[in-house]
């Protein structure tokens, strides 16, 4: 698939067209930070933003999102049920909450946000069917445009198979040259979901790296900027986060130039070279 702009779009599996680069807002403070960074999202030309219940400021997305005047139909908000919300009654009320925050009458996208919390570890399958059926029902009633999850494996994907009426549509995780997780994305294809990668910088992790220097190098380009890139030739939706104008616009201009096969290699070659994904059967909260 040939990208040439921020607006391209990938075509999810109900139909649902999302723009091929999000503005990530995970560790990005509510209140001023938040605001100011996703009006410089927007400024630059992201219509796609990513939040969640747990970030803490849906809120302050919502203000920037009213204050850039857009036209709601031209963008594309994400958030997420947090770990303490799963369940049905606690998953239509989590819903319902995070729309009066962002201001917003229906969200493009909702995804659980972790498979298998610590508090619900002996029926985590069970808690999830159920959020999934409040999702399916918000689907239908127009409040949600499309569904899907995050940090699932394998096993997590099969058992929500059982039971879901409407698939999801992504796969929300850490991906980057440091974990391709490819057991993951092996699953998310066979399922045709999409592949969102958080955290493409190795939350900054690889931004030191040899590796990705040389690269960058080569194209005449920022480290960040082959790691946005190199995330969008394997197909996946990256999700950079910044708090400054001036690196937030940077990361949108990955679209003229293309990394090569030998250099694609090399960078799929630093696993390890950051953090690894969290197993998300064992994570503490």
């Amino acid at each position: 698939m040939e990208l040439h702009s921020i607006t391209d779009t990938y075509t999810l599996n109900n139909g649902v067209k999302i723009p091929v680069i999000g503005f990530g807002t995970w560790q990005t403070p509510s209140g001023e930070v938040a605001q100011e960074s996703v009006e410089a999202a927007l400024n630059a030309g992201y219509r796609h933003i990513d939040t969640a219940a747990a970030y803490g400021n849906e809120e302050s997305v919502g203000e920037a999102i009213k204050k850039s005047g857009i036209n709601r139909h031209e963008l594309f908000v994400t958030t997420k049920l947090w770990n303490a919300d799963h369940g049905y009654d606690k998953t239509k009320k989590a819903i319902d909450t995070s729309l009066e925050k962002l201001g917003l009458d229906y969200l493009d996208l909702y995804l659980i946000h972790w498979p298998n919390p610590a508090n619900m570890r002996d029926h985590w399958a069970e808690l999830n069917a159920e959020s999934w059926q409040a999702m399916e029902e918000a689907v239908k009633a127009g409040k949600i445009r499309a569904i899907g999850v995050s940090n699932f494996r394998k096993h997590h994907l099969d058992e929500l198979m059982k039971t879901a009426d409407i698939k999801p549509v992504v796969n929300q995780n850490y991906l980057n040259p440091s974990d391709l997780q490819p057991e993951v994305t092996k699953a998310n294809k066979e399922y045709d979901l999409l592949n969102e990668a958080y955290s493409p910088l190795g939350t900054g992790g690889l931004l030191g790296n040899t590796t990705v220097d040389e690269v960058a190098k080569n194209y005449g380009k920022s480290p960040a900027q082959v790691l946005i890139r190199w995330s969008l030739q394997h197909g996946f939706l990256p999700l950079p986060k910044s708090v400054h104008p001036k690196y937030i616009a940077a990361n949108a201009d990955v679209f003229d130039f293309e990394i090569s096969p030998e250099d694609m290699k090399k960078l799929d070659g630093l696993h390890g070279a950051s953090k690894l994904a969290n197993d998300p059967d064992k994570v503490d909260f």
